[in-house]
Formats: C-alpha cells, structure tokens, sequence
C-alpha cells in the first residue's frame, strides 16, 4: 500500500508539473540598464557573397507605465566583414583611422552618423514595438537596427511545456512565418523551441531556439537559423543575441 501510494504521489507531482503554466511578460523597471550583443552571418551560393556583422547596443529603460514601457538605445560597436566577388569591406568602429584601410575608411563615413544617434523606443509587454523616434532623425537604418534586434512577440494567454503560438513579420520584401513552442519551464527559465518559413523574395526553413529568463521576461539569448533559396541560390542566415543586464 505504502509503495503504490508513493507511485500516487509522484504521478500527481509529475502531472502537476507538466501543467505549469507562466505567463510571458517583459517586466522592466525604470532605470534598468541592459547590453545587447547581436552576431550575424550570411552566405549567399557557394561563396559568391558573404556577410558578417557583429553589434552591441546600450539600452535604458527610461519609464514604465501600465503594460508599456520607454527606452533609449545607443549603438556602441559595429563591425562588418563583407565579401561580394573580389570585393572585400571590413569595418570596426573600435578601430582608430590609421588601423583601417581606404574601405574601412569609407564605411566609417557611412557608419558614424548611426553610432552617434539615440533611437528611443516605445513598446508593451508583450514585445510588441509601438513607436520609434531617432536623434538626430535623417539617421538612415537606425530603425531596421531596432526591429532586427525586436527577438519575439509573446502570447496574451499563459503557455505550458508543448504549447505554441505564432508571429509573422514582413522587411517589405520577405515574410517571416515564426512558431514558438514551449520546451521546458524552470524556476528560473523558459526554453523556447523556434521554427517557421521564408516566403516572397526568397523561400526557406526557419529552427531555432530562445532562452528566457523567467522573473524579467528578458530573452537571455536567441538564435535563428534560415537557410533560403534566392534568385535560384542557396543562402544561409545564422543570427545569436544575447542580453544581459547593467
């Protein structure tokens, strides 16, 4: 009697713990300060063109109302490594004039305007962006930074291990079909299993997968692979963001 009350007990706690459910909410506080770390790599056909890029941007809450919140973001660091044909442009913004070459040199030019702006972001709870504003505002691609860096749109409704929901994003010319399906919930995080597909411009397979912290909402750290056909080539795009707090 003794064991199969035992055998009871555990089957309860097990079920009880395969139901748990959390909801999904980006739980910011004015002042808080976090670090975003993006690395990008791209490969179009057999090396016909390549491109890496490696970001960070500061990011400050600066006000909390309700279900939205405020921000302000910096880019601190860019570099770019880019190969098309015989033609090579690699840039750091860490880097001092005469550690770049005429190449470097160029995107510099191009480049600092961006680094020099603050783009400052409303947004809710859920992740969704409401509204971006950039200083100075001609500031050419400080936005498309933002909504690439924007890693997932949680579910209104709390979600268990297995459940999935779905978020479709557009760039103008290629739509982004995302489902996120829960793997596993902890005290502390929630594990996200990504897939989806590529259509319009190009056409692919999305996998993936999201480290969420559970208290803050905060996604830890994402990754996304897509691998594509465009224009009758194979194409590969490899993106990992990490956030962290201060």
């Amino acid at each position: 009697m003794k064991k199969i009350l035992i055998a009871l007990l555990l089957g309860v706690t097990m079920v009880s713990t395969a139901q748990e459910k959390v909801l999904l909410r980006l739980n910011y506080e004015k002042g808080q300060k976090y670090t975003m770390d993006m690395k990008m790599a791209q490969v179009i056909g057999t090396g016909i063109m390549t491109n890496n890029m490696h970001i960070q941007m500061k990011y400050n809450i600066t006000g909390v109302s309700g279900d939205t919140y405020e921000s302000s973001s910096k880019i601190t660091k860019m570099v770019m490594d880019m190969k098309q044909g015989a033609v090579n442009i690699s840039y750091d913004s860490s880097k001092k004039d005469e550690e770049l070459d005429e190449t470097g040199k160029m995107m510099k030019s191009k480049m600092q305007p961006m680094l020099s702006a603050t783009i400052m972001t409303k947004g809710d709870n859920l992740g969704n962006i409401l509204e971006t504003k950039v200083e100075p505002s001609n500031i050419q691609g400080a936005k498309d930074i933002t909504k690439q860096s924007s890693s997932v749109i949680y579910p209104k409704e709390a979600v268990a291990v297995g459940d999935t929901w779905t978020k479709t994003k557009n760039d103008g010319a290629m739509n982004f079909s995302f489902t996120y399906k829960v793997k596993s919930i902890s005290s502390k995080n929630v594990l996200i299993d990504i897939s989806g597909k590529v259509t319009g411009a190009a056409d692919g397979d999305i996998t993936g997968a999201m480290d969420i912290d559970r208290g803050s909402g905060m996604p830890l750290e994402s990754n996304i692979n897509m691998t594509m056909k465009i224009q009758g080539q194979d194409a590969t795009t490899n993106m990992t963001a990490k956030f962290t707090k201060g």
